[in-house]
């Protein structure tokens, strides 16, 4: 299958209406040039609303940590913007509840073989590291993104860059300190490659 008809699937896709409170609205983004993949948690909100990824507070923040402008990131033909979630799912007792477990085996490994120049994947979050890492995540998310050399050069554990997250980012001084800069080497590094 090609990559366009997917996407167009996928943003059709109703699978899990029943269970969404604002309902589906599947946010994803990819380009078969895409060099970098980023695989976070689900939409909130304002992404919802805007249906433009990542178009909050932790979007301007990733960015930041990613050494690139909005334009950039934004690019299909350079991030492809795959969350374990495509859809809003809904609120929990702290935050925005997990994404629909559904979602991720549903689609990714349709999607991610017509992604044929990622060199780089982004792992944010505990959900996108349990799938992608497996039994090579350390015990605790703090502890497998410090471990993030372990797996380059396929992959890049990373915290939520949510405001909610503030607490985390001041008790681990250390990942923005040591971090940011190998992460924006690593990054740069994908988007001159010539692909997989």
């Amino acid at each position: 299958m090609k990559l366009l008809p997917l996407l167009e699937e996928i943003r059709a896709c109703t699978h899990c209406a029943a269970s969404l409170p604002l309902g589906p609205r599947p946010i994803v983004r990819a380009g078969e040039g895409a060099r970098v993949l980023v695989v976070g948690q689900a939409p909130g909100t304002r992404v919802h609303a805007s249906g433009v990824p990542w178009d909050d507070a932790s979007g301007a923040r990733l960015c930041d940590w990613l050494g690139v402008t909005r334009a950039e990131f934004l690019d299909p033909e350079a991030f492809a913007i795959v969350p374990m979630g495509f859809c809003y799912p809904g609120k929990a007792a702290a935050g925005d509840a997990p994404p629909r477990p559904e979602c991720a085996p549903m689609w990714h490994p349709r999607i991610l073989p017509l992604l044929p120049r990622v060199t780089l994947t982004l792992l944010i979050g505990s959900y996108a590291q349990a799938r992608y890492l497996g039994d090579r995540c350390k015990r605790t998310l703090t502890e497998t993104v410090r471990a993030h050399a372990e797996y380059a050069p396929a992959y890049v554990p990373l915290p939520h860059p949510s405001p909610r997250n503030a607490l985390w980012r001041a008790k681990n001084p250390w990942f923005e300190e040591h971090c940011l800069d190998v992460l924006r080497d690593r990054v740069q590094q994908a988007l001159r490659s010539p692909g997989a």
